[in-house]
């Protein structure tokens, strides 16, 4: 486990074939699939990643905005009732649908419906790691549910995997662009079992950690009035955001939702700080503890967001999207994501705590989330109601 920035930049910055992160999440491989970028190394994860980075350009994240923007507004709609609600479930559920629609490209009908239904099973399987384990794997019991299920989405993926495919449809979701992606080897198109593998991937990787994420947020602010109130000045201003993302930056230093970046297996020796590591043994970069180094970070278990507004973060002293070749493909569209249903919501409703205190760590798989899943009391807001009762009369 190391925490000093130096170290973390030359585990970062290691040569693939010394240090392995694809064989230390080996564990997820009967949800994400062999193929996954999460779980491959050396020249297949370039390779892979290559094929996917496009897909996550700035310029095509934006044309995704009105998407989670719809998305976030309906799913909103019904939260402010004046009591305390745990928000937490409530951001699972919208997550899941950004995800089916604008990663999946899904769109409202049964095949939505039925896709998400499932999924919600295998990723409430999938929320124990000892549910993974291989000695469990037992055609009996829970794993035989578990396959049957992973079957169930499979299908339904293919399916919408060949109807694309034969479309050729003009859309702006992901799977649209992972279709158009070619191997720099041989020109050829990602396979089936390939794109099956990288969507299960980047629903694991996007589901639940932004979810957690937007709860951190809430648990925050509700329980710091002055950045809450700068906050709601800016997003009702509308003319930037400088405010908003230094929240979320302050937010993902504070409360990482995944405390460690991806465990590195050594497969050849390599010393790292004067220390010497040998061959098999795991090198852990912890984000949770330079997050809340003094020496980086002044006052560190404060929540000051005016830290990030005059320098951004920094590439080895802040890494909730862990760094280097591995960073978080989807980090760009994490943070879109998170700055969409903050806005919504803080333009919507009124915020405030709904328990006593700070809530505490839950651990969840390998997350962490607010123990009492960030409840908050919303309240509509008089400038947010006037155009609903405009719309109905």
């Amino acid at each position: 486990m190391i925490s000093d920035p130096g170290e973390i930049k030359a585990v970062f910055t290691a040569p693939p074939d010394v240090l392995h992160p694809g064989d230390g999440a080996r564990i997820l491989e009967p949800v994400v699939g062999r193929n996954s970028v999460i779980l491959l190394d050396e020249g297949p994860h370039l390779e892979q990643r290559k094929l996917m980075l496009p897909a996550f350009h700035g310029e095509r994240m934006e044309r995704l905005v009105g998407l989670v923007d719809e998305v976030a507004d309906r799913e909103i709609a019904a939260w402010g009732n004046g009591a305390p609600i745990a928000l937490h479930p409530r951001l699972q559920a919208l997550t899941l649908e950004v995800i089916l629609r604008a990663v999946f490209g899904l769109d409202p009908g049964p095949r939505l419906d039925a896709v998400r239904e499932r999924l919600t099973e295998v990723l409430a399987f999938g929320a124990s790691p000892l549910s993974l384990l291989p000695p469990l794997q037992l055609p009996i019991g829970p794993w035989r549910h578990f396959a049957r299920l992973r079957g169930e989405v499979d299908d339904l993926l293919f399916e919408l995997i060949d109807e694309r495919r034969s479309e050729g449809a003009d859309r702006d979701d992901v799977l649209t662009m992972l279709l158009a992606a070619r191997h720099s080897d041989d020109g050829s198109p990602m396979s089936d079992d390939e794109l099956r593998d990288e969507l299960m991937t980047l629903l694991v990787a996007g589901h639940e950690t932004t979810a957690s994420e937007l709860a951190w947020a809430f648990e925050r602010l509700t329980r710091e009035p002055a950045p809450l109130a700068r906050l709601v000045a800016e997003v009702d201003a509308g003319d930037e955001d400088a405010y908003l993302t230094a929240t979320i930056q302050e937010t993902l230093r504070r409360r990482p939702v995944i405390p460690n970046a991806a465990p590195r297996l050594v497969k050849q020796p390599i010393t790292i700080g004067g220390w010497a590591y040998p061959t098999g043994v795991c090198v852990v970069p912890n984000a949770y503890l330079v997050h809340h180094d003094p020496a980086v970070y002044p006052e560190p278990y404060a929540f000051r967001p005016e830290r990030f507004l005059d320098e951004p973060p920094g590439t080895y002293t802040w890494i909730p999207f862990g760094g280097g070749r591995r960073r978080c493909l989807g980090a760009s569209f994490a943070i879109l994501e998170m700055k969409s249903v903050l806005r919504a919501v803080l333009r919507r409703y009124e915020l405030a705590a709904g328990a006593d205190g700070a809530e505490a760590v839950r651990r969840r798989s390998i997350t962490v989330s607010p123990a009492g899943g960030a409840r908050t009391v919303l309240r509509e807001r008089a400038a947010a109601a006037e155009p609903l009762a405009a719309a109905v009369s």
